[in-house]
């Protein structure tokens, strides 16, 4: 009896254990740029750190941002520009880590025109609120190309390829995997420019203020997750990129090929403060921020601090 009694003790302790794992609900785009929500899920690496995380996706990571407003989502993971605009709206929302440089993952590619010079007068298909704008910017500004010489067409980057095929736009400037996806489905389309030599956007890991303060431990195993996510897929690029694959439902080839274009970091450093100035720069000058960002109240660097005290590199921001 009371070997029994001992035995259900450790059972019911097992079972508070699960129990007591704490859910949270994060949401993203669907693309290798967010490899470490999709390994941490399909790893198990949530799960071992005491997380039971729901991923919802949408049209794009920027997209998810807006969500973090009011708790309807614990953390979500997009462009430098998104965060920096929806921060903007709602000060609470805060970058707490830069997940991925973007190498060599945008482009503009075009259908039946040779050069950028030949775009002149048409249509362009431009996420806007994403890091794409930022990218297409870069590219008028690296050219001396006059911006009222196109027409920019706001447009989601899944529905580009489509748009592009029907003729309702003449080009489009977005990321991975539709550049590739377009050149390889629609006869004419063609890379006229890649993003690599003209701007390097910045994925970040944005989290509600209010959110973490209520739920600190829950916040922390989180970021460690993302972490021991981020090794995992330095370390062995072939089983990470399989996950992400099963986790996109994409074929592994066009995975593999399109990683390597990217740099998972998961730091916070002064290149970081780079793009997110770069985001502030562009919204000032199109008057959509009326007063510059405050970087103490933005640059979250706690949650990093906690778990990869390393991992923190920025000089010139005074933690919250």
């Amino acid at each position: 009896m009371k070997r029994f009694l001992l035995a259900v003790a450790a059972m019911a302790l097992l079972t508070g254990q699960a129990w007591a794992q704490a859910k949270m609900t994060i949401a993203t785009g669907v693309d290798p740029a967010f490899s470490q929500f999709y390994v941490a899920k399909e790893a198990g690496i949530f799960t071992k750190n005491g997380l039971d995380v729901s991923i919802n996706t949408g049209p794009s990571g920027s997209a998810m941002v807006p969500f973090l407003i009011n708790d309807q989502i614990n953390a979500a993971y997009g462009s430098d520009l998104a965060g920096v605009i929806n921060h903007n709206i709602d000060p609470k929302i805060v970058a707490v880590a830069d997940g991925t440089a973007l190498v060599r993952w945008e482009s503009v590619v075009g259908r039946n025109v040779t050069d950028l010079v030949q775009l002149k007068g048409k249509k362009i298909g431009v996420a806007k609120g994403t890091g794409a704008e930022i990218f297409w910017a870069g590219v008028l500004k690296k050219y001396n190309l006059n911006p009222d010489d196109y027409t920019v067409i706001d447009i989601e980057a899944p529905e580009m390829v489509a748009a592009l095929e029907r003729g309702d736009i003449d080009a489009f400037a977005v990321w991975e995997p539709w550049p590739s996806r377009a050149v390889l489905s629609i006869k004419g389309a063609k890379v006229l420019t890649t993003n690599e030599g003209i701007v390097q956007n910045r994925n970040f890991i944005y989290m509600n203020r209010g959110w973490i303060e209520k739920n600190q431990d829950t916040a922390t195993r989180f970021i460690r997750a993302l972490c021991e996510a981020n090794d995992l897929i330095n370390s062995d690029r072939p089983a990470a990129t399989k996950m992400v694959a099963r986790f996109l439902n994409m074929p592994l080839a066009l995975a593999t090929e399109l990683m390597p274009k990217l740099e998972y970091d998961m730091y916070l450093t002064q290149e970081s403060l780079g793009a997110i100035k770069d985001s502030e720069s562009l919204l000032l000058q199109r008057g959509k921020m009326k007063t510059p960002l405050d970087y103490t109240g933005y640059v979250y660097t706690d949650l990093l601090k906690a778990v990869r005290p390393d991992a923190v590199k920025i000089t010139d921001v005074t933690p919250r």
